[in-house]
C-alpha cells in the first residue's frame, strides 16, 4: 500500500535518528522526499538510499535555524516537484545539564535550533502547502520532555514545551482559516542511536 503515493515531502534533520527513518518511511509508501540536514555527507546518503529502493530524493544542506535557508528549501521544493504536501520538523539538537549548569549560550542555541527552526518550519511549510492548494500535514517532533520535567534537562525541556504548545496554536490557526492543513506534535520517548547517544532528535 502507497499511502501518499505522489505526495511530495521535506524531512528535516533527514541525515540521521528519526529524520532518517521518517524519509525512508514515506519514500517506501510513496512520496517523493526532500531530506534537509547540516549533515551534507549523511543526508546524500539517504537520498542515494531511497533512490537505490525506487523512490525519488532530493537533499538541500540546511541550518534549520537560518530563515533564508528555509525560504530556499520550499522554494527548491516547489520547483523540482512543483508541490508540497507534508513537513516533518524532525531535526532537533539535545544538552544535558542542570538549570545552574547550562549557559545562556548554550540555552539559545538550543531554543534556536529545536524551537525556532520548528517555528520557521511551520512557518514555510503552511506558504508552501497554501501555494500548492491541496492541504497538507505539518508533524512536529516534540518529546515525552515536552511534557514532563526533568532535573536535568532545563533547555531542552523548555524547547520541546514550546515545541508542543506551539504546535496546538498553529493547529487551531488552519483549521479557523480552513486551510485543511493537519499540524500535529508527536512525543518519542528516548531513543538511543548506534552511537549511544539518548535523544530522539537528528541534527539540524
Amino acid at each position: 500500500m502507497n499511502r501518499v503515493k505522489n505526495k511530495v515531502a521535506i524531512v528535516t534533520g533527514g541525515a540521521s535518528g528519526l529524520g532518517k527513518s521518517s524519509a525512508i518511511l514515506l519514500a517506501r509508501e510513496g512520496a517523493k522526499i526532500v531530506v534537509t540536514d547540516i549533515d551534507e555527507e549523511d543526508g546524500k546518503k539517504v537520498v542515494q538510499q531511497i533512490k537505490a529502493n525506487g523512490g525519488e530524493a532530493i537533499f538541500i544542506k540546511q541550518d534549520v535555524s537560518k530563515e533564508d535557508e528555509w525560504k530556499n528549501v520550499i522554494e527548491t521544493t516547489l520547483k523540482t516537484f512543483g508541490k508540497l504536501h507534508i513537513l516533518a520538523n524532525s531535526a532537533g539538537i539535545g544538552l544535558g545539564g542542570t538549570v545552574e549548569e547550562v549557559t545562556l549560550e548554550d540555552w539559545k542555541n538550543l531554543i534556536d535550533v529545536n524551537l525556532n527552526g520548528t517555528f520557521l518550519g511551520t512557518q514555510y511549510g503552511i506558504k508552501g502547502m497554501k501555494e500548492t492548494g491541496e492541504g497538507g500535514s505539518i508533524i512536529n517532533f516534540s518529546s515525552i520532555e515536552g511534557l514532563i520535567g526533568d532535573p536535568n534537562l532545563p533547555a531542552y525541556n523548555a524547547s520541546k514545551g514550546g515545541v508542543t504548545i506551539f504546535t496546538k496554536s498553529a493547529a487551531l490557526h488552519c483549521a479557523r482559516q480552513g486551510y485543511g492543513i493537519r499540524i500535529n506534535s508527536i512525543h518519542p520517548a528516548y531513543i538511543s542511536d548506534t552511537n549511544g547517544r539518548k535523544f530522539s532528535e537528528s541534527s539540524r
